[in-house]
């Protein structure tokens, strides 16, 4: 008999409390085992019954359809599941877990947005508010939730203590469509008598400074309110409702001014620690909140987890550099904030500014332009205070401390919060070359850095923007590191929201006012392809067939307008394009002047994305579709032959990347293969190795080269340490991923283009060609129900050790070499199977469990 399953989860998120579909989707996954699943029996616990679906044959663990009647709103079920593997008797049951309804109908609000009613000047600085309710409850409480949002950010507080553990709520999505809310148990929170809600509110994407060349206020609005909605149910079943409305009041706040890019300015003289009590002020500095407007069918619950603190790092070395003067380094370029501990007298500033780099000894801020990423704080002089900002972050490894009481930084007293969307991990590896380690490492904390809420650019300068070409190109290795599917899913509803009637899709979501080249919004290839592209590889990694339903509409209206664009004769090439981006030999000046002809990349990409349209059709089960865009991807593929091939089997573009794209994207001929793949071996081999690829030709080379028989040109790539070249960026010191090969140069001097960025995932996406053909493991089946282990080693790298958490359980394979060959072990999730193939022989397949495999027995095997 089978251990239990784990506790079941619900779509994509971390736990089940307000959720926002009505027939949440049940996934479950089982121990290691040679056994694999043969039936299950699902139990939903509701009004105090147990309701149970009996034997349902099937091997299906991974997002079951809701079993049972709809929740309702508010209505909690618990759940659990057990199986069979056979015709015995079935596992024990999973641990319970609960699952609760958020308000699933508009009619369900009752709260409206409030605000501070002194606010007129929309264009200037401003000081945030802080809002709160008095009220009495009249019995004991047995259940309390708080539902709240807010035209801005917010962090709530009853009784004087913290709700949650969330950051940046809720989160930037295209508010006027959409504005999420978040569910809080605060049945804790709250007492028989006297009680007190309230909120800090800020800015944040909603109506704070946002976007570079400047930048624009007020995108969304100019207010600055709590949309909040405390239900509490007492002990005899009765119910008190406490929402915003006309009778809450609004303060002045002890911060004084937060800015995203800003930073913070915090006045502990003007903080009541007891504001959010029964015993908190309640003078002349309360004033009757403005009242705002909000449609509440806009109100959506999250798709997946907050933002949150995940680590704390202490600092490595911390260098006096005069009376009240510090310069901190952290030893990791991260993302987040500082958290200080004090007693200072009463009026000392404290000023913390940030920078990714040092230049001359000092922060190198130039990189920053107009993101100040400064945080002052001034003491109220009433003994030891612990502080950090709430409503912005920052991009640093250095951080300089002025106005610090005289002496030494007292050690304990600065802390670096690491924060970023709160994804469960699920993808390591690890081998025998530390600077490729080091390299892999480095991916993983830019992807960090910059999976806030959305999936931004960069997280330190005045942009922070969810750039869809950096998203597009990086999702596989993403998908593999982290469950990002959830958050992944509700930007991706976020593009289709921008997406214009014409079916482009923006640079960037949420699109914001920018400078001369993005307005108007203007279709661009391999940003745009984002639309087909991503959704297919989130199907991919998680099995989640509706996710693809949901979002195929936006990829097959960003293919036909393309399809309209080209016109007949199938080859896109008009209209303005980034193409191969930063490619090394662009200048400082204008990084969309790579070697690639930008066209080439257009069109090369309406084919990708024409054929994976195509087979999202046939997954769907769409048979015209599947026909019309498998045409018409064949039509492009042979439009970019005709156009970009030469006799020679030379491309137009005689550049790496030109190559790359041909050959990954499958648009040759058996024959033009042969020659494309020689001659980006010769292209690269005659570069000494080096990098010469940007945004689009950097995640495809390695496969080209090694799908076409030059593995150990993609290692001599991949472990270059010249300039430009993935570990130079490692011997240089780098902790995370830069946005251009040379943005620290070989002589120590930062690059002086306009964007020098040094956490910038998009080069980083080289990872998952590390998972797949240095770790081995790659999915063969949609949500990797079926997976291939297939380690192809090189580059003097003599182990390697790759995990994932797959939909049904994990996924591991280690490898070996010694004298005598490979060792390989393997180890297949439950209910899934394995294709194993050890260099120099035939494949095997595996079932679940672990199984160990060399290829002195398989050679042995085969005589």
């Amino acid at each position: 008999m089978l251990l239990q399953p784990a506790p079941v989860s619900f779509e994509h998120l971390p736990d089940g409390l307000g959720i926002g579909v009505a027939a949440p989707r049940l996934s479950w996954t089982l121990p290691v085992s040679t056994e694999t699943q043969t039936g299950y029996e699902i139990e939903l616990g509701r009004d105090g019954r147990a309701e149970r679906t009996g034997h349902i044959e099937g091997a299906a663990q991974n997002l079951v359809p809701w079993p049972g009647r709809p929740l309702t709103s508010r209505e909690r079920v618990t759940v659990r599941v057990r199986v069979w593997t056979g015709a015995g008797a079935p596992s024990g049951w999973s641990e319970p877990r609960a699952v609760e309804a958020g308000l699933l109908r508009a009619q369900d609000w009752q709260a409206v947005p409030v605000g501070a009613a002194w606010e007129e000047n929309h264009d200037e600085d401003r000081r945030p508010a802080r809002v709160r309710k008095d009220f009495t409850l009249s019995r004991p409480v047995t259940r309390a939730r708080l539902y709240v949002s807010a035209h801005g950010l917010y962090e709530a507080e009853i009784n004087g203590a913290r709700v949650g553990d969330d950051a940046l709520s809720p989160g930037w999505t295209v508010y006027r469509e959409r504005l999420r809310y978040y569910t809080y148990d605060v049945t804790g929170h709250l007492v028989q008598g006297a009680n007190t809600v309230g909120a800090w509110l800020g800015d944040g994407w909603y109506r704070g400074h946002i976007g570079f060349d400047g930048g624009t206020r007020n995108i969304y609005g100019t207010d600055q309110s709590l949309l909040a909605q405390l239900e509490i149910t007492h002990d005899d079943g009765t119910t008190t409702l406490v929402a915003t409305d006309a009778t809450w009041s609004a303060a002045p706040g002890p911060i004084l001014f937060s800015g995203l890019y800003e930073g913070e300015t915090f006045d502990a003289r003007l903080d009541d620690p007891h504001w959010a009590t029964p015993a908190g002020r309640t003078g002349a500095d309360w004033s009757p909140v403005a009242v705002g407007e909000r449609a509440p069918g806009t109100l959506v619950a999250p798709q997946g987890p907050a933002v949150r603190a995940t680590q704390e790092v202490t600092p490595v070395t911390v260098t006096r550099r005069g009376p009240g003067r510090h310069l901190l380094d952290f030893g990791q370029n991260l993302v987040g904030r500082l958290r200080l501990t004090l007693d200072a007298p009463e009026g000392t500033t404290v000023t913390l500014r940030h920078a990714e780099m040092l230049e001359d000894g000092e922060l190198a801020v130039r990189p920053l332009r107009d993101a100040h990423a400064t945080d002052t704080y001034i003491a109220a002089g009433r003994g030891p205070r612990t502080w950090q900002p709430r409503f912005t972050l920052h991009g640093f490894r250095y951080a300089e401390i002025t106005g610090w009481p005289e002496g030494e930084l007292p050690q304990g007293a600065v802390t670096a919060l690491v924060h970023h969307t709160d994804m469960r991990r699920t993808g390591w590896f690890e081998c025998s070359d530390p600077l490729v380690n080091r390299l892999h490492e480095n991916v993983v904390w830019s992807m960090r850095g910059n999976f806030v809420d959305i999936p931004t650019d960069c997280p330190q300068r005045d942009e922070r923007l969810g750039w869809t070409g950096d998203l597009q190109v990086f999702a596989p290795t993403a998908a593999f590191l982290y469950d990002c599917v959830g958050m992944l899913d509700s930007w991706l509803t976020d593009v289709a929201v921008e997406q214009l009637p014409d079916g482009t899709v923006p640079w960037y979501v949420p699109v914001i006012p920018g400078g001369p080249i993005w307005t108007p919004v203007q279709p661009g290839a391999a940003w745009g392809d984002v639309a087909p592209l991503t959704p297919w590889v989130l199907y991919e990694r998680s099995g989640d067939l509706e996710l693809l339903r949901r979002h195929y509409p936006t990829g097959r209206a960003w293919v036909d307008l393309v399809e309209r664009l080209a016109g007949d004769d199938r080859l896109w090439d008009s209209g303005f394009q980034l193409g191969d981006w930063l490619d090394p030999a662009a200048p400082p000046e204008d990084p969309a002047a790579g070697r690639t002809d930008r066209y080439l990349v257009a069109t090369g990409y309406f084919a990708r994305s024409a054929r994976h349209l195509a087979r999202s059709a046939e997954a769907l089960g769409d048979t015209d579709s599947t026909r019309h865009y498998g045409k018409l991807a064949d039509e492009v593929a042979q439009a970019f032959r005709d156009r970009y091939v030469l006799p020679s089997g030379r491309m137009t573009s005689d550049a790496p990347t030109a190559y790359a794209l041909a050959l990954v994207f499958d648009l040759l001929t058996p024959e033009q293969r042969r020659h494309a793949g020689d001659r980006l071996a010769t292209l690269v081999l005659d570069d000494d190795a080096r990098i010469a690829t940007g945004f689009v030709g950097t995640p495809l080379i390695c496969d080209a080269l090694t799908d076409t028989g030059h593995l150990d040109i993609a290692y001599r790539l991949l472990t270059q340490t010249e300039c430009p070249s993935w570990l130079y960026t490692v011997t240089q010191g780098a902790t995370t991923i830069w946005e251009r090969w040379d943005s620290l140069r070989p002589d120590g001097t930062l690059n002086p283009g306009g964007m020098t960025s040094f956490n910038h995932y998009a080069l980083g996406a080289v990872a998952d060609w590390l998972h797949r053909v240095v770790g081995g493991i790659a999915p063969a089946a949609p949500g990797y129900r079926a997976l291939t282990f297939r380690p192809r080693p090189g580059g003097g790298i003599t182990w390697a050790e790759t995990r994932h958490e797959t939909p049904y359980g994990t996924a591991a394979l280690s490898w070996e070499l010694d004298a005598n060959g490979m060792t390989a072990r393997v180890t297949v999730p439950p209910g899934c199977t394995g294709n194993a193939e050890l260099p120099g022989c035939a494949a095997v397949v595996l079932g679940p469990g672990e199984h160990t495999l060399s290829t002195v027995a398989l050679h042995r095997s085969t005589v």
